[in-house]
């Protein structure tokens, strides 16, 4: 006699790709997979469905491939303003460090950024995650650091939180006060870190405001020294950290990462085989950005091969931002990833479901289909996974389920 089960939802004739971490690249054609108060409760083949199974709802998938909502593991979507006269200059000649050593790059935001509202910012900030949401991005990392002061670094983070309780969507927040040295503070880059550790984080961190710790480690950021302090701070309030790191230079930050235990080292343009080996022996997550080398036409891409045979898991993310990666679409982070870095496109995907979930500290919660984890996925009118890598420019999702929800694609 079958085991009898009742859902709250069942999906019939999809194709699934569960990318769960053990093995990527397996699929079940022409399964099902059912919801039970917002968690997958079962999904395999639809020839094995329990008998007697009941589900209050049954949707048909038409033969759609069903795969994990997408997790944007690295994004800079809240801000003010934008930099397309910067795009001009970079295309006549002039790099990204010699326009942020001028006072441009980062700082034209951060004072576009301290000029806006509160309801500014998210009405500026509502188009960039709507694009995501419409891509089936159901989970979404934003980061402070265009206040770079304390009140405006608040009203950055209080409107990601704000994302996260209006819209259909998972927020995890970062903390990246130390993303570049505020003009009021030029020649005295230590005194704003002891700002950020001594009073900026830990207020903030009370609020509830803060997920995990982010900052620049760059020439022309902060130094691994600075970077430290703050991390040791993090450490002291129970946050997790993460790091830009090797994006014009390498300065050891792949290493600092892997010391401090590290959700991920981000960029990673610049770094050492020590450096992949400390990631390695930490766990840490290599989150690529093939947004950033796409815009600043840079020559220089992360080790991929060499990360591939160390075992470093490698997620991929849109990087969106206003200057050096305007990209709200986790679409063509994955064409890219696969055209510029040479991920296949299982990796890809995987780099923006599992592996993206673990770079935020939610392997547990979301980003494969697994029984127990949340019912984020999404359905794709494509004939295989690997188109939603091979196409740039078109979207086919049809249907966003979010912890077990079916979410309207946004208009």
């Amino acid at each position: 006699m079958g085991t009898t089960a009742t859902w709250d939802a069942l999906w019939l004739d999809v194709h699934l790709l569960p990318l769960a971490p053990a093995d990527p690249a397996a699929t079940v054609r022409d399964g099902a997979l059912a919801v039970r108060d917002g968690r997958i409760a079962w999904l395999g083949p639809r020839a094995a469905l329990p008998e007697g199974a009941t589900a209050a709802s049954t949707h048909d998938g038409g033969g759609a491939w069903l795969l994990p909502g997408f997790i944007d593991c690295h994004t800079h979507v809240v801000h003010a303003g934008q930099r397309s006269e910067e795009f001009e200059l970079r295309m006549q000649g002039q790099s990204y460090e010699a326009i942020a050593r001028r006072g441009g790059g980062i700082l034209n935001t951060v004072r576009a950024t301290r000029a806006a509202s509160e309801e500014e910012l998210l009405a500026q900030s509502l188009p960039r995650v709507r694009n995501l949401m419409r891509e089936g991005v159901t989970t979404l990392e934003i980061k402070s650091g265009y206040g770079l002061e304390p009140e405006s670094e608040a009203r950055m983070l209080r409107v990601a939180r704000r994302l996260g309780r209006e819209l259909p969507l998972r927020v995890k927040t970062s903390f990246l006060g130390a993303h570049a040295l505020p003009p009021e503070y030029a020649g005295r880059a230590d005194d704003y870190v002891a700002l950020l550790c001594d009073h900026m984080l830990p207020a903030l961190a009370a609020q509830g405001l803060v997920d995990a710790v982010d900052a620049f480690c760059e020439g022309i950021a902060f130094s691994t020294a600075q970077v430290e302090r703050l991390f040791e701070t993090a450490r002291r309030l129970k946050l997790p950290v993460k790091l830009h790191a090797g994006q014009l230079s390498d300065l050891g930050g792949a290493e600092l990462v892997g010391r401090f235990g590290g959700l991920s080292a981000d960029h990673l343009e610049e770094v050492s085989d020590v450096g992949i080996a400390a990631l390695r022996a930490a766990g840490s997550v290599a989150v690529l950005l093939p947004g950033a080398i796409h815009f600043l036409r840079e020559t220089r891409r992360p080790p991929v091969a060499k990360l591939r045979a160390a075992g470093v898991a490698m997620a991929l993310a849109s990087d969106c931002n206003p200057g050096s990666s305007p990209m709200p679409s986790i679409l063509a982070a994955l064409n890219l990833g696969c055209l510029l870095l040479g991920l296949t496109p299982t990796e890809a995907l995987a780099g923006a479901t599992c592996h993206a979930a673990a770079a935020l500290g939610l392997s547990g919660e979301t980003g494969s289909l697994e029984i127990g984890k949340a019912a984020d996925f999404a359905l794709w009118e494509v004939e295989r996974p690997a188109q939603l890598c091979a196409t740039l420019g078109f979207n086919a999702c049809r249907q966003v389920v979010y912890q077990g929800r079916c979410r309207p694609l946004p208009g």
